[in-house]
């Protein structure tokens, strides 16, 4: 059996870290844990986990993310995570990736809340 890694950039088998959250197996038990999950999705298409991990008063209606131009996903590095109280919370990360051969890099401090024991995104401000 061929051990596939997790795109978030933990170094584990991608079954034990985020795709057990995508599945829909286990809630992610941080906003940390949500937002690399989250990185792996985009990497994978999963539209339905990203829309369901978008906070409602955020949430856009769709991603369209099959109808984009095909993105590379090539790495995610969490420059801080910061818990500002019990349930709000923040993480800067940079993400490279590329879309027609052109390397590009989003680097992103992102609000996180949970309601009700799940984490969810708000929004993030882009640098």
């Amino acid at each position: 059996m061929k051990v596939v890694l997790c795109p978030c950039g933990i170094h584990k088998n991608l079954a034990d870290c985020c795709a057990r959250y995508i599945e829909g197996n286990e809630q992610a038990p941080s906003a940390e844990a949500l937002m690399r999950s989250r990185y792996t999705a985009y990497t994978q298409l999963a539209e339905d986990y990203l829309l369901a991990t978008w906070h409602a008063s955020t949430r856009p209606s769709a991603l369209g993310l099959a109808q984009e131009a095909p993105t590379k996903w090539l790495g995610l590095e969490v420059k801080r995570q910061q818990q500002q109280d019990a349930d709000h919370a923040i993480v800067e990360f940079v993400a490279r990736y590329k879309v027609h051969g052109r390397a590009q890099r989003l680097h992103e401090v992102s609000r996180f809340v949970r309601e009700a024991g799940r984490w969810f995104y708000m929004d993030g401000e882009i640098d």
